[in-house]
């Protein structure tokens, strides 16, 4: 269904009964994207809540760059808890996902029951990881030139975005993504939030995130480094819980489902 958000339409999938679950996707993603782990937390008695971000799959693309800056993004996630009658909430993001889930628990803790970061560890702590890191997000940078990062993704029938992203719903993802109007809204997302100047310095300051809280890296991930999530927890005054899981890359809810879902279920459970 769609739902209106402050004159903003969000397409939002709805599960289950039960404790509420914010499940929050990333670049290039949809809300599809956790279905595998839809089916067990709805089986486990929770009840899903998983919206597309605004410049993804079926919500709104408003034009311009400053609309897709971090405070409208968490305003859209406290609208759709809003709309669904929810005070608090266990939220789950994966990559942008994580870094919303992050910023969601840290700047309105009175909404949050638990935060589970997938892949992409606290925001405050991207700038501290040197050099590794930063080979690694090259792409953060490329994708800051519209209409350049745009053809460069797109060329040759997305050859490039094939070989660099190694997404495993490519065919889905390109499709979807075909529609320049589509590839630049999502791609706003980063022009919005990680400017240049902000790959070195100085870090984003947050306060800390209060709720139990637990993130996971995969050790295939192409994108990111162990101490990214492994170190987060300097940012929790709560419980932290750091998880890896073996073999699987960046899109862990894909490549490994069952393991994130034992993950998921194991600490939600607990908290």
């Amino acid at each position: 269904m769609k739902i209106d958000v402050q004159g903003t339409g969000i397409e939002v999938d709805v599960q289950g009964e039960g404790p509420a679950v914010l499940l929050i996707h990333g670049w290039p993603d949809t809300h599809a994207m956790w279905g595998d782990q839809v089916a067990a937390l709805t089986a486990a008695g929770y009840r899903t809540i998983a919206p597309d971000l605004r410049g993804f799959g079926g919500s709104d693309k408003p034009e311009g760059v400053e609309n897709y800056a971090l405070p409208f993004l968490v305003g859209d996630l406290l609208g759709v808890l809003d709309h669904g009658g929810v005070d608090k909430a266990h939220v789950v993001g994966h990559d942008w996902g994580a870094a919303l889930a992050w910023a969601t628990a840290s700047l309105v803790p009175d909404r949050v029951l638990t935060c589970t970061a997938l892949s992409v560890g606290h925001p405050g702590g991207f700038v501290s990881l040197g050099m590794p890191q930063r080979e690694k997000s090259w792409y953060m940078l490329l994708f800051q030139f519209a209409g350049i990062a745009e053809q460069w993704l797109s060329a040759d029938g997305w050859a490039n975005f094939r070989e660099w992203a190694d997404h495993p719903a490519t065919a889905e993802v390109e499709q979807r993504l075909a529609a320049t109007a589509d590839l630049t809204a999502s791609l706003n997302i980063y022009r919005a939030n990680v400017p240049a100047e902000s790959l070195v310095g100085p870090p984003l300051e947050l306060p800390p995130v209060a709720a139990p809280a637990m993130g996971v890296w995969s050790t295939g991930d192409r994108f990111l480094v162990e101490a990214g999530m492994r170190d987060s927890g300097k940012f929790v005054t709560g419980p932290y819980r750091y998880e890896r899981i073996e073999g699987a890359g960046h899109w862990m809810t894909l490549e490994a489902p069952d393991k994130v879902n034992a993950l998921l279920l194991d600490f939600l459970a607990a908290n």
